[in-house]
């Protein structure tokens, strides 16, 4: 089923938020040892596919960009292995020709670091930046995780628009930004205002599972992302 533009639900809450001052975000260290679970699994992974990057991954796409997509964390195969988020894996493959075809990237996108792809007023970040087993990171790693990506936020002093991909993804900015879950529920094609001039976008994730099982389609995606890119404009 697509779901057209008008009929997003659009959250009528407003909320105070203080915008903090530009900071240069920190970044977790190539041998984090903030989570222990992850670090054990990395460390197998360095093991077992050594020509992999098997570390926290960093964002991709400038600071000043109006939009920041949160995704869940990197997969084994995807980023974990490539070091750019999303490139790599099915997910990737859904959501780079969508950022093309909405203005959002320039260029070629081979699911490769060194495509030459370029981000254009927008940048892709993970709520956890290392691989957790089976895609499924625990509570202790998402706030563990939690200063990393808050200091995105503070340094994207531009900042309009922030696409959660999935509910983990949704609720960890709700978190990051000192919001009650309770207030802003997670819902495909929603959109809720807060009073710092941001506007928090939810799609489920384009995983091979959600656009498998049509949960997910190219055109719900499109839905979502040419709402945002007719809210910038």
């Amino acid at each position: 089923m697509t779901m057209t533009t008008s009929k997003m639900t659009r959250t009528k809450k407003t909320i105070s938020a203080t915008v903090p001052e530009p900071l240069e975000p920190k970044r977790p260290a190539p041998d984090c040892p903030l989570c222990p679970r992850l670090r054990a699994f990395r460390d197998a992974n360095r093991q077992k596919f050594p020509d992999f990057h098997n570390a926290p991954v960093d964002a991709f796409g400038g600071l000043d960009a109006a939009l920041l997509i949160v995704g869940l964390a990197p997969g084994l195969k995807g980023a974990n292995r490539t070091g750019r988020p999303f490139t790599g894996d099915y997910a990737g493959d859904l959501l780079y020709p969508s950022l093309l075809a909405f203005g959002f990237a320039r260029g070629q996108f081979d699911a490769r670091p060194d495509d030459g792809l370029r981000l254009l007023n927008c940048r892709i970040t993970n709520a956890v930046k290392c691989v957790p087993p089976e895609n499924k990171p625990i509570g202790a790693e998402m706030r563990a995780c939690q200063p990393f990506l808050a200091d995105e936020f503070k340094a994207m002093h531009g900042l309009k628009a922030v696409l959660a991909l999935g509910k983990i993804a949704h609720d960890a900015t709700l978190r990051t930004l000192g919001f009650k879950l309770s207030a802003y529920k997670f819902g495909h094609g929603a959109v809720h205002e807060t009073g710092n001039g941001v506007r928090l976008y939810d799609s489920y994730h384009c995983s091979r599972y959600n656009v498998n099982t049509r949960r997910l389609t190219e055109a719900m995606f499109h839905d979502v992302l040419g709402q945002i890119r007719s809210d910038l404009n």
